[in-house]
């Protein structure tokens, strides 16, 4: 399909999204927000597809919620568009597929949440990233779900309640991203690890995945438990049969995904 605000392209195995509202830093408006849900979801049923990338176009990776569309809505109206604007979130911890955030520039309030609802992130040196409602009257209420996955409890919520822009090397020693990396490397090293993991078995990856976002919110004992039953049912696959023997002999394995 076409979009407006998203420019979509395959690269071999690697999907790539790339906001794009240049002129208003890539916020988020209600068409950008179920174009990027739909984008993500063309991708997950791409056969040929192994990776998913999201960035951004111009100067920022996304600052955010448009403000414009902010005004004059009713109680289930609020709940009807904030729930699009965080459906992304949803999503991508849906997708099998891994998907990696390659951010620079700015990345703030629904954007610091799209960094921390991405499986992996690679950011620019000099990105800086916020969860900035809180300066404006309001909080990063959605955004706070997957921060508080990625980050301890107080990081967590002096970026929620300070509203502070946060520094990459802060980022990454938080824990809230991969790899800080050059501006004029950003790009490079982003595919660089989209194309690691699409050398690995896409069956071991997408179980993987599902068992770890499935497990997560599971009482301990379950969550071994699913996870286990999870690890039989790869264990049958022609994949890890493949990734066994050609372990065993030395080999390059040749994945079937399947």
């Amino acid at each position: 399909m076409s979009y407006e605000f998203i420019v979509m392209e395959r690269k071999d195995r690697v999907g790539i999204v790339t906001l794009n509202r240049p002129e208003q830093y890539n916020t988020f408006n209600s068409a950008l927000a179920q174009e990027l849900c739909k984008a993500l979801l063309e991708l997950e049923a791409d056969g040929s597809i192994r990776v998913v990338v999201i960035k951004g176009a111009g100067k920022a990776f996304c600052t955010g919620i448009d403000v414009s569309e902010f005004k004059g809505k009713t109680l289930q109206e609020y709940r009807e568009w904030v729930g699009l604007m965080e459906r992304m979130i949803h999503i991508i911890a849906y997708m099998k597929k891994p998907v990696i955030a390659s951010a620079h520039g700015y990345a703030v309030a629904n954007g610091a949440g799209l960094i921390a609802a991405c499986d992996l992130a690679v950011i620019a040196e000099g990105t800086r990233i916020g969860a900035t409602a809180i300066n404006v009257g309001l909080f990063c209420m959605g955004p706070a779900v997957p921060l508080a996955r990625s980050l301890g409890r107080k990081r967590c919520l002096e970026m929620l309640m300070t509203g502070d822009l946060i520094e990459a090397v802060d980022a990454e020693k938080w824990g809230l991203v991969n790899k800080v990396v050059p501006a004029d490397r950003l790009e490079e090293e982003t595919m660089a690890l989209a194309e690691k993991l699409a050398e690995k078995s896409p069956v071991a990856l997408q179980m993987g995945k599902q068992a770890f976002y499935g497990m997560s919110d599971m009482e301990y004992g379950k969550a071994l438990a699913y996870s286990n039953e999870l690890f039989a049912a790869l264990s049958v696959t022609d994949d890890a049969k493949e990734g066994v023997d050609a372990f065993l002999h030395k080999r390059k394995p040749e994945w079937k995904g399947r």
